[in-house]
C-alpha cells in the first residue's frame, strides 16, 4: 500500500526549458524556450513500478533524466527520501548516484565499445566501491552477470559480439551492480525483437521483486507498460494530463487523451479488433516552443471550448489512485 511512510521520491512543479536559437541569431540575442517539461507533480513510492507514456515529443526521456539530474532542471524540485536533490552541488550528486541508476533506450549506445563486458559492469563499483580488492569486484560481477542472464566466460567480449538483447543485459547489470533504490528505465526494450522484450520485461520484474526495486518506466508500447506497471502517468506536451493505477487507467480511462492512446492499443482477438472504433486525433502535436496557451490539448481535443485556452488545468484527484488534469472533465463523461 502507498503510503507517505514509503514515499522514495516526491516531484513538485519540474520544468525543464531547454534556451534554443536560430542558426543566424546574433550571440547576444535572446533564444527562445522550449519546454521539454512543463510543470509535472508525481510521487514514486517504494517497491513500486511507475510506467511513464505519450507520444513522441512529449517529454518522457525529459523528465527521466531530469529525475536524475542529468538535465539542468529549470523550476521545480525533486526530494529524494526527504532531500532535495536540486539543493545539491556535482559532488553531493554523484554520492546519490548510487541510489539512482539508468537503463537506457540504445542498448549498444549505452556500452563503451573499449571496455570489455567485466570491465563495464564493474565501473560503478571502482568509482563508488575503491576499498574492493580485484577478487571481490570481480566476484559481484560474475554473480550479477549470472542473475541477468549472462554466462560468466563471456566476461572478457566487448559489446560489438553481443545481440541487443544481450547488450541490454549489460546495462541492466551495471545499473544494479550497486544495489540502487530506484532504476529509471527510458525505453529500454523500444529497440529489441518482441520475444527479447519479453525477456527483458519479466527480468525486470523479477529483479524488481528481488531487491525491492522501485521502477520508473518510459514507454511507447501500452501492452508493455500494461505488464509491468503498477501506476501509469500520461504526459502531452510536457505536460501530466492523467495518473492512475494500472488498473483504473486501462479500464476507465478519463481524459481525451488519455482515451484517444488506449483506443489504439491492438486487441489479440480478431473480431473485436475489426470492431473496435480508434479515436483518431485530428492535427499535429503542437511545438513546445508556443504551446497552446491554457489546456495544452485543447488544439487536438473534440471536447475543448472557449474556456479550455483561458486556464491551464492540474491534476484533480478523481479517487486514491485517479488524478485528472481536464476542467471539462464533469461535462464529457
Amino acid at each position: 500500500m502507498n503510503t507517505a511512510n514509503n514515499i522514495l521520491m516526491e516531484v513538485n512543479n519540474l520544468k525543464v526549458h531547454f534556451n534554443i536559437k536560430s542558426d543566424n541569431a546574433w550571440p547576444w540575442e535572446k533564444g527562445q524556450a522550449l519546454k521539454a517539461v512543463d510543470g509535472v507533480n508525481l510521487t514514486i513510492y517504494a517497491g513500486e513500478t511507475l510506467g511513464v507514456v505519450g507520444e513522441s515529443g512529449c517529454g518522457k526521456s525529459t523528465l527521466a533524466r531530469a529525475l536524475l539530474r542529468l538535465v539542468p532542471i529549470t523550476e521545480g524540485n525533486v526530494v529524494w527520501l526527504g532531500q532535495d536533490l536540486t539543493d545539491l552541488d556535482k559532488k553531493q550528486m554523484r554520492d546519490k548516484r548510487q541510489e539512482l541508476q539508468m537503463i537506457f533506450q540504445d542498448p549498444l549506445a549505452s556500452l563503451d565499445p573499449r571496455m570489455t563486458v567485466g570491465d563495464i559492469i564493474a565501473e560503478p563499483l571502482k568509482t563508488f566501491r575503491p576499498e574492493l580488492s580485484k577478487t571481490e569486484v570481480k566476484a559481484e560481477v560474475k554473480a550479477i552477470m549470472d542473475r541477468v542472464g549472462l554466462l560468466p566466460n563471456v566476461i572478457n567480449r566487448y559489446p560489438h559480439e553481443f545481440s541487443g538483447g544481450q547488450c541490454q543485459r549489460i546495462g541492466i547489470a551495471r545499473a544494479l551492480i550497486l544495489k540502487p533504490k530506484l532504476i529509471v528505465c527510458d525505453e529500454p526494450v523500444s529497440a529489441l525483437d518482441v520475444s527479447i522484450q519479453a525477456q527483458v520485461v519479466n527480468l525486470l520484474k523479477e529483479l524488481q521483486a528481488e531487491m525491492g526495486l522501485s521502477l520508473v518506466f518510459i514507454a511507447h508500447d501500452l501492452s508493455v507498460v500494461k505488464h509491468i506497471s503498477d501506476r501509469v502517468l500520461v504526459m502531452y506536451l510536457g505536460n501530466a494530463v492523467e495518473l492512475a493505477s494500472k488498473r483504473a487507467l486501462y479500464e476507465n480511462p478519463q481524459h481525451p487523451y488519455t482515451k484517444a492512446l488506449m483506443s489504439a492499443v491492438p486487441v489479440p482477438d480478431p473480431k473485436v479488433e475489426r470492431g473496435k472504433k480508434i479515436q483518431l486525433l485530428t492535427g499535429d502535436l503542437p511545438s513546445p516552443i508556443s504551446p497552446p496557451s491554457g489546456c495544452v490539448f485543447r488544439t487536438r481535443c473534440p471536447h475543448a471550448n472557449e474556456g479550455c485556452a483561458q486556464q491551464k488545468p492540474t491534476l484533480q484527484i478523481l479517487s486514491d489512485e485517479h488524478q485528472v488534469a481536464c476542467s471539462r472533465l464533469a461535462d464529457i463523461t
